[in-house]
């Protein structure tokens, strides 16, 4: 469901590794050219329009949906398949309020249909070796977290559109959160953020970078995410009482 980016560059191409237990049978555009150019690049059977969408779910040829669309849509149409009793992969962020994050989950609990959300560092090798290392007690107690997560974005990238869903915090900032939530195993029990913009016409209608400080008691968990440079950047660490311990990892993003 949605035909842009990131389902062109990964989910598509990725159907090739699932081939044992899936097939994608249906794609789903409110563009016709790309529809029908896709579809026939993976010879998929069903081609159909947004207005198509809940008549497809319905039609006893589908089991499971992706939603690749805009943030602002993950819920609408998460909703309308799980209504149709179809299990959901939604791309993050899950929703663009907490609302409609509750209003999926319930969706998905009345048809008894499966809802994941499309994170895949919770399986990337390099943060289970961190969360292995956290919890074999080798660093001591954590109690800091650091995490830097930028980007550059083009003017008019659906990133820097308010009515989608854009900014910092649904593109980049929940992998910074979400890292910090899986290291400790805990949720923060009070916040401190700021955003901001340095008056450049791409970010009129969002912030260019945002900051975050988190913190529960005994853990302190430390999150930025602004939008200025491409990299990535995560630290953990307890406080420097004698020798201090620490894990960095540092890769760059496309």
């Amino acid at each position: 469901m949605g035909l842009g980016h990131i389902a062109q560059i990964a989910v598509l191409p990725a159907f090739k590794h699932a081939r044992r237990n899936s097939e994608l049978t249906a794609l789903v555009s409110g563009d016709a050219k790309k529809l029908q150019v896709l579809a026939k690049k993976y010879r998929v059977r069903h081609a159909a329009s947004y207005d198509q969408y809940d008549d497809l779910m319905r039609s006893g040829e589908i089991d499971a949906v992706y939603i690749a669309l805009p943030n602002s849509l993950h819920a609408e149409y998460s909703i309308r398949a799980a209504n149709a009793g179809i299990h959901v992969l939604c791309e993050k962020p899950m929703a663009v309020t907490a609302k409609e994050c509750a209003a999926m989950i319930r969706a998905a609990r009345k048809r008894n249909i499966k809802l994941m959300i499309a994170y895949r560092l919770h399986f990337e090798e390099a943060n289970l070796q961190a969360i292995d290392i956290v919890k074999s007690g080798k660093i001591g107690e954590p109690r800091l977290f650091n995490s830097l997560f930028a980007l550059q974005v083009k003017e008019g990238n659906i990133r820097t559109r308010d009515d989608l869903g854009g900014g910092t915090l649904y593109d980049l900032g929940i992998y910074c959160i979400n890292a910090a939530r899986y290291l400790f195993q805990a949720e923060p029990q009070e916040a401190f953020a700021y955003s901001s913009r340095n008056g450049e016409r791409r970010f009129r209608e969002i912030d260019e970078m945002s900051s975050a400080l988190a913190s529960r008691k005994p853990v302190k968990l430390a999150v930025k995410a602004p939008k200025k440079r491409p990299t990535l950047k995560q630290e953990i660490r307890r406080p420097p009482v004698g020798q201090a311990k620490l894990i960095h990892a540092e890769s760059a993003s496309e």
